[in-house]
């Protein structure tokens, strides 16, 4: 099984940690976030890697070398100018000749992603996508009313919604609908397949899930590491 990891970020939402080091590169518990992710792919039975890279892509490509002491064939793709998070892809489209696994390089999850792999496999769509529910406490009080009078009081009601969890499958037939070279992003991409006509599969997880976007939620990662990854990476 392949992989390709987006690892090209800026993370200026990260600053001032990312200043000096990449955000794929940043470090949770005793590893870094790309040695999570790597390691928990190659569980899986991932056997290549590929580290689609542009912000200071030299310190990821010095840090990793081949792979060989994780396990795994690793190649770091370079982009010159920056291609969104499905753009990269095309710049490997030469290697990526079965269906593959795609994530974003600021992704925590104990996603099966065996299970995730053979469920788009099976799927008749080029694309699927990962998704996952979300709970979001509300603040306030919610009023339910009929004409001028209360009805009902719901005290700080959750929200419930299912996000892209930033982890794809994708056939070679998906490289019909990225634009080669060019800045383009998921959206852009589920969008124009749509409009076409074209399915798209969504498989929901149930696994733990943190997109580490923040400096809160790199926090939080700090904290549940322990709890979630350290006994599969020591």
């Amino acid at each position: 099984m392949q992989a390709v990891i987006l690892a090209g970020g800026l993370g200026t939402r990260l600053r001032p940690f990312t200043e000096v080091i990449p955000k794929p590169l940043l470090p949770i518990g005793e590893k870094s976030l790309l040695e999570i992710q790597i390691a928990h792919l190659k569980k899986y039975g991932c056997n290549e890697v590929f580290l689609a890279t542009n912000y200071k892509s030299e310190y990821v490509r010095n840090f990793f070398g081949d792979g060989s002491r994780y396990g795994v064939r690793l190649h770091v793709s370079e982009e010159k100018t920056p291609l969104g998070t499905a753009g990269p892809v095309t710049l490997l489209k030469h290697c990526l000749t079965k269906p593959f696994l795609l994530m974003n390089g600021d992704i925590l999850s104990t996603i099966d992603f065996a299970r995730f792999y053979r469920f788009a496999v099976e799927l008749p769509a080029s694309l699927c996508v990962a998704i996952k529910k979300v709970v979001t406490p509300f603040a306030f009080g919610r009023i339910h009313y009929d004409g001028d009078y209360v009805v009902d009081i719901e005290e700080k009601p959750n929200f419930e919604i299912e996000v892209l969890a930033g982890i794809y499958v994708m056939k070679p037939e998906i490289f019909d609908f990225i634009p080669e070279r060019e800045y383009f992003g998921m959206d852009a991409l589920i969008k124009n397949m749509l409009a076409c006509g074209e399915p798209v599969g969504k498989y929901l997880m149930q696994e733990y899930w943190l997109d580490i976007g923040q400096l809160p939620d790199y926090e939080r990662a700090q904290d549940e590491y322990e709890r979630h990854f350290a006994v599969f990476h020591q």
